[in-house]
């Protein structure tokens, strides 16, 4: 991604134009790991050789970052997760709301999270008789980077039940959570009322009256939307990874991108028209990046949100959730990650990552941080990296 803004963001920028959040994106992902970033330079603790690392940009929306705070995130998730089963359970809007949201994106994404969320709520109570917990990460995308605005949850199977004599807790079918057909009818009914009820408040940015709102509502209530519920397919141990798939998952990673050519992009994804087979897909370099663009989200828009069981102002029914299931009524406490241990478990190698590359023994060692390097700065920054590979090379390629 960052090689391809580089070659054509100028280009693409002379047609489109780019919101806040969008070019602080493109400035982020274009300086990952660059000398624009700043870093930290190193040393080895034997033959003294050097090396620069540059810092990450750690934008949300970079193919590069967030690999640690990721796997950081889901260690602190499991202080909810509780020994029953889960369910999956997807909300989708009509694609008719795809421009409205597209000029309203904040406003729309916000009711959207709300109206799903207090169903569930409501289901819960009216079929479990108890409250259940949730999780839940907004995507906008499909496999194709088109406009695919949806909701997963991670659901309860089961609810937690108060009475005068106590806490209980009601488990749920395996085979079954909520009538999904009536979910999917009421979501429809009270996302279109809101819509509406938004646009009667004059609360909705229709581009200057070009967006037809009514037709759009019209056309909405019109179809039968699907709420897809998901039987469960993982036990708790695996929940955690799996959720940890759609979290931090963006529109598009480096590795599905195919190959760069003069005017296109070609990439991978997967076609759930035909059973899932993975395809190759070319589009034109500007509406690949325009694409790509349109998910960028809102700056400050938190896109994870946790409801009823999970959310942090329900810690004392959590608790109580646990003692009935059979477990011990104090949370566990969240393991703090530490970076080497972390690295070499995911690289399956118990080799010290700080091994320096030209000696072999000795640790290359931050000696000193600097800051982002830019102008003629650059030009000496890269001389003198080039003068420290030399350096570094040169005696063990004599000795040779």
């Amino acid at each position: 991604m960052a090689d391809i803004f580089r070659k054509y963001i100028g280009e693409y920028k002379k047609t489109h134009r780019l919101s806040y959040e969008q070019s602080k994106a493109v400035s982020a992902i274009i300086n990952c790991r660059t000398p624009a970033m700043g870093g930290v330079m190193k040393t080895c603790s034997v033959c003294k050789a050097l090396e620069f690392h540059y810092k990450a940009c750690k934008n949300r929306h970079c193919p590069l970052c967030g690999a640690f705070e990721k796997a950081q995130w889901l260690e602190a998730q499991k202080k909810w997760v509780l020994p029953i089963h889960y369910f999956q359970v997807v909300f989708t809007i009509d694609h008719v709301f795809n421009t409205l949201a597209a000029f309203n994106q904040k406003l729309i994404f916000d009711l959207f999270i709300k109206v799903a969320a207090q169903l569930l709520k409501e289901f819960g109570q009216k079929y479990l008789g108890g409250e259940i917990g949730f999780s839940m990460v907004m995507h906008t995308w499909g496999q194709t980077m088109q406009e695919h605005l949806h909701l997963h949850f991670i659901v309860t199977g089961g609810a937690l039940i108060s009475a005068p004599t106590g806490y209980s807790w009601n488990a749920a079918s395996h085979k079954f959570l909520f009538p999904v057909k009536l979910l999917s009818n009421q979501f429809r009914n009270r996302f279109c009322f809101e819509i509406s009820r938004l646009w009667v408040d004059g609360k909705l940015n229709t581009n200057d009256g070009a967006l037809d709102v009514q037709a759009m509502l019209t056309e909405g209530m019109s179809k039968n939307w699907e709420v897809y519920i998901q039987p469960p397919l993982y036990d708790k141990e695996k929940l955690i990874e799996y959720l940890g798939r759609y979290i931090f998952r963006i529109a598009i990673s480096n590795h599905r991108i195919v190959a760069v050519g003069k005017d296109t992009v070609t990439f991978k994804y997967f076609d759930n028209r035909d059973d899932g087979k993975e395809k190759l897909m070319t589009l034109p370099v500007m509406e690949f990046i325009r694409r790509f663009l349109s998910h960028v989200l809102p700056d400050g828009f938190v896109r994870v949100r946790h409801f009823g069981l999970h959310h942090a102002s329900c810690r004392a029914k959590l608790q109580h959730a646990r003692r009935v299931l059979g477990l011990p009524f104090q949370l566990p406490a969240t393991l703090k990650l530490k970076f080497l241990d972390w690295f070499k478990q995911i690289t399956k190698s118990d080799e010290d990552p700080r091994i320096c590359k030209f000696c072999g023994q000795g640790l290359m060692l931050p000696i000193r941080e600097f800051g982002p390097v830019f102008g003629w700065r650059l030009k000496a920054h890269a001389l003198l990296g080039l003068l420290t590979s030399w350096k570094n090379v040169l005696p063990n390629f004599v000795l040779g």
